[in-house]
């Protein structure tokens, strides 16, 4: 089987590659030019350098390849970032998963899809309303929110009125190693870094501590993908989540237990964002009746993510 891996350098893609090439079968990626390579799994053949917004390169790519399966995971995927690059973040995350499927709709009609949706899409919910099931209704209120609900529904729409194999993960947050300080995880694990290097005075600056998030391992992400390409209902959106949430000030004091430093805790208004989901908690029936089970705990995960920052700084 040929896969093909969108974004194969990010943190989810390039963890998808590991596992899909030691499953056996080619593996294939398409990354920017300027995305730097994680990627010794594979040989340099095997990346092909195009961005998913060139219609003509991206269609090259997947007419050469023919791959059997498509995970489509290029994104501007930062909630963050996306209220300071609103206009870019729909133009990459819709316009390029628009791409996506149209080429793969002409090219290899037959092809296995897989979108990463998200939890984001889930958007105006209060803590009552949490375990997020997949039926409810989509109010994103983030413009990166936005991008992942449309993304959903253009899966959708090919799926139903094409008849591809579109698959509809929504991926809650994934954590791992690699990653740039743009989430509170990696940013909080990168100061504390500092601090133990001796390169940065012991504080941390914090935004809002009081939300709480369902957090994934990316190790254990990756696994859920393609478990949903080999077992999942094609169109049926789906829950990609620990079941699980930990509010930003218990990761952050898990964080600090881990690095074994005594800080000061500064609140910085730089990282409040203009609304924030107190609880976004799902519900992962689902993907547990597929077979799936998380196999690291959010202490693991942490401990390896902080370790990660220790050797990258």
């Amino acid at each position: 089987m040929k896969t093909l891996i969108t974004g194969i350098t990010g943190m989810i893609g390039s963890q998808v590659a590991w596992l899909a090439s030691s499953q056996g079968g080619e593996t294939y990626g398409i990354a920017r030019f300027s995305a730097a390579s994680r990627m010794a799994v594979l040989q340099d053949k095997n990346i092909f350098r195009c961005d998913i917004l060139d219609r003509d390169a991206l269609e090259r790519v997947v007419d050469k390849i023919k791959p059997d399966l498509v995970i489509h995971l290029a994104a501007q995927a930062y909630n963050g970032i996306s209220w300071e690059m609103e206009d870019i973040t729909h133009l990459t995350n819709y316009t390029g998963t628009l791409n996506v499927l149209k080429a793969c709709r002409r090219l290899v009609p037959t092809a296995k899809v897989v979108l990463a949706c998200s939890s984001a899409a889930y958007g105006d919910v209060k803590p009552e309303d949490t375990p997020l099931k997949e039926a409810r209704p989509l109010k994103p209120i983030t413009p990166y929110g936005v991008t992942k609900a449309a993304t959903e529904a253009l899966g959708y729409q090919y799926y139903k009125n094409y008849g591809m194999a579109v698959y509809l993960p929504r991926l809650f947050i994934h954590v791992g190693t690699g990653h740039p300080p743009a989430t509170a995880i990696q940013n909080f694990a990168r100061q504390l870094a500092l601090i133990a290097r001796k390169m940065a005075p012991p504080t941390v600056r914090v935004g809002n501590l009081a939300t709480a998030r369902d957090f994934v391992d990316v190790r254990d992400g990756a696994r859920a993908l393609l478990l949903l390409a080999e077992k999942g209902i094609p169109g049926d959106s789906i829950n990609v989540c620990s079941g699980t949430a930990h509010s930003i000030s218990q990761i952050l004091e898990m964080l600090i237990e881990i690095s074994g430093q005594k800080v000061e805790i500064l609140p910085d208004p730089q990282l409040m964002r203009p609304s924030d989901e107190p609880l976004l908690l799902g519900d992962n029936t689902k993907l547990k009746a597929l077979g799936w089970s998380p196999d690291y705990s959010m202490q693991e995960t942490l401990a390896t993510v902080y370790h990660d920052w220790l050797t990258r700084i």
